[in-house]
């Protein structure tokens, strides 16, 4: 078993007391696990509308890049992906979306016209289209941790907890050093009621990003101790 030496110092309350309201479309019955809305928006906010040559998910703080549009009249698949990021930051969803299309259109095996378009219904709360497009790109590239946790997100939505579990399993196997993959993670068996994978879960998102409120906050909520080791499997 891997174990992980969780290196807090100490363990800090969440200040957003008044956006605490529960994840209620994705709570799993028999379960009383509040979500902050916070948590939620920590999660899809690290997922990245410009994936550019699909580098791993980097945890370095380092700032969110602007998709530059290509030029006019460029007709290939990779060209109407960067419009549709770009059009997408701007908040024209359903520009972007015909971008994605085209490109998914043109080339339909294009991975990362399809996660992208996956990241777009999943914005828009079609979580079910976003899972088939995740598990599209994730058929074209199952060494990525991107898409499983992209479907592992909208498949907690959907309240299918151990379809999300077993997808974050896979994900962090596929990228260890993926914070984000280990919160979410550890939110995933939290839901399940298996404190000891959700603690071990989220103290190795915090060994990898010590700043990450989501994991914090988890790690508090099933009684994680600092300077303790967890297993995570």
């Amino acid at each position: 078993m891997a174990r992980y030496q969780c290196r807090l110092i100490s363990i800090e309350r969440f200040a957003f007391m008044a956006a605490q309201l529960p994840f209620s479309e994705a709570l799993r019955p028999g379960v009383r696990v509040a979500v902050p809305i916070a948590v939620l928006a920590i999660m899809l906010g690290g997922c990245s509308f410009d994936l550019g040559s699909w580098s791993p998910s980097s945890d370095k703080d380092a700032p969110a890049k602007t998709a530059a549009a290509p030029q006019t009249g460029a007709g290939d698949a990779k060209s109407y992906v960067a419009r549709g990021q770009a059009l997408l930051q701007s908040g024209k969803t359903e520009e972007a979306l015909a971008e994605f299309d085209r490109a998914i259109a043109l080339d339909p095996n294009y991975a990362e016209a399809l996660y992208n378009r996956g990241l777009l219904h999943q914005r828009e709360k079609q979580h079910q289209l976003a899972v088939d497009d995740f598990t599209s790109a994730n058929g074209l590239t199952p060494q990525r941790a991107e898409p499983l946790l992209g479907r592992a997100i909208s498949y907690l939505a959907l309240d299918k907890v151990r379809e999300a579990a077993a997808d974050l399993d896979e994900a962090v196997q596929a990228d260890p050093q993926n914070a984000q993959c280990w919160s979410t993670r550890g939110l995933a068996y939290e839901r399940l009621g298996d404190k000891t994978k959700a603690v071990g879960s989220y103290a190795r998102a915090l060994n990898i990003r010590p700043k990450d409120e989501a994991a914090r906050s988890g790690f508090a909520r099933v009684g994680g101790k600092p300077g303790q080791s967890y297993d995570t499997f």
